[in-house]
């Protein structure tokens, strides 16, 4: 565990989030590296600072964070970081992971997962139906996401336990302040086969502020994300939103047009989300990625999958040997952005392999 005491100093350096954290470790590799490296090699790093600098350069590990470590282990919690095989790989492709994450439970490094978001207010209807969805992709080996709030949250985690499958809560607060108290038991049960998830120290309450912040993990660490139950105004439009902004898909479950709690899940449909009626309308776009995943864990990929003609440019753009995204940008002459989505479909459909420092290579 001391191993990960430099994650925690480099965390708490005030000035460096989650954007930059990353930076730093796709140049430096680890957080040791970057507390080794010189002055004159920290100031080259896009957006350093001369004060940044000299903060990192004269870094002590606080007694709030020991605090925070100790407690860790006392409790018997992981942490995983995100140079860590279990670190939820789609998490990784969006602009700000956290560097780490307190996990209570076991993360497997799967991609295979689906969250299920609503309403706190959820209708009978909700209930039923996302319980029975959750049931059904438990069926198919797929990990259902969501939150741990009441309502939709828990019917989503609920749903998959009772039929035996794998479930994943990202919580706006610590674990040490379960939020809400009553699925204290749920939080338990979560863990015995999934995982209970933060990036949160311990001991933070559930502030407001909180819940919008972990919202981009459950979206980040899926494939796709589905509205169940939500009114116009609902803070799961706001996961949506995060999805379509990590080109993840949307996906929502029609509701009542007589019933407002369905208003924003009707006005994600209008907006291109997928209309779900059960399971397979969500597995079926995702098909042919969890198949390619599911070779990936059993043998080496011999040939590739079906490609569209702009992922099959940059595969063949790889070449023989490992090379940095910045190379690639330059040799493919295309947007980061787009080029960044392309390599993370081919790494899901198992042909390419990434490797710390943002270094990209031709799966053997």
């Amino acid at each position: 565990m001391e191993k990960l005491l430099p994650w925690f100093a480099l965390k708490s350096v005030h000035g460096i989030g989650n954007h930059f954290f990353k930076r730093l470790i796709d140049r430096f590799k680890s957080p040791e590296l970057v507390f080794e490296a010189s002055p004159e090699d920290l100031i080259c790093v896009d957006g350093m600072s001369r004060r940044l600098v000299s903060a990192i350069k004269q870094c002590k590990i606080s007694e709030k964070v020991k605090r925070d470590f100790d407690l860790v282990i006392k409790k018997g919690y992981k942490i995983v970081t995100m140079s860590d095989p279990d670190y939820p790989p789609l998490l990784l492709q969006i602009p700000d992971p956290p560097p780490f994450l307190y996990v209570f439970g076991c993360l497997d490094g799967s991609i295979k997962n689906i969250a299920i978001v609503g309403s706190r207010n959820a209708t009978s209807y909700g209930i039923s139906t996302t319980r029975q969805l959750c049931a059904n992709l438990a069926s198919l080996k797929i990990t259902t996401v969501s939150g741990m709030a009441i309502g939709i949250d828990t019917a989503a985690h609920e749903g998959t336990l009772e039929a035996g499958g794998k479930t994943i809560a990202v919580l706006g607060s610590g674990l040490e302040r379960i939020y809400p108290a009553e699925n204290l038991k749920l939080f338990y049960k979560i863990a015995e086969s999934g995982a209970v998830v933060s990036e949160f120290p311990l001991t933070t309450g559930p502030e407001a502020y909180n819940f919008p912040v972990r919202n981009r993990i459950i979206s980040g660490i899926s494939l796709g994300t589905v509205v169940v139950e939500a009114t116009g105004r609902s803070g799961s439009l706001i996961t949506a939103r995060l999805a379509a902004e990590q080109n993840r898909e949307v996906f929502a479950v029609p509701g009542s047009i007589q019933s407002f709690k369905s208003t924003g899940a009707h006005a994600l449909i209008k907006q291109g989300a997928k209309l779900v009626e059960n399971a397979q309308d969500i597995v079926e776009e995702f098909s042919a990625i969890i198949q390619s995943h599911n070779n990936n864990q059993n043998r080496a990929v011999s040939e590739p999958p079906l490609l569209s003609s702009e992922e099959s440019s940059v595969f063949k753009a790889l070449g023989q040997y490992p090379v940095h995204i910045d190379d690639l940008v330059r040799k493919m002459s295309m947007e980061p952005g787009k080029l960044s989505s392309i390599l993370l479909m081919l790494e899901l459909k198992g042909i390419v392999r990434q490797s710390p420092g943002k270094i990209f290579s031709v799966e053997s």
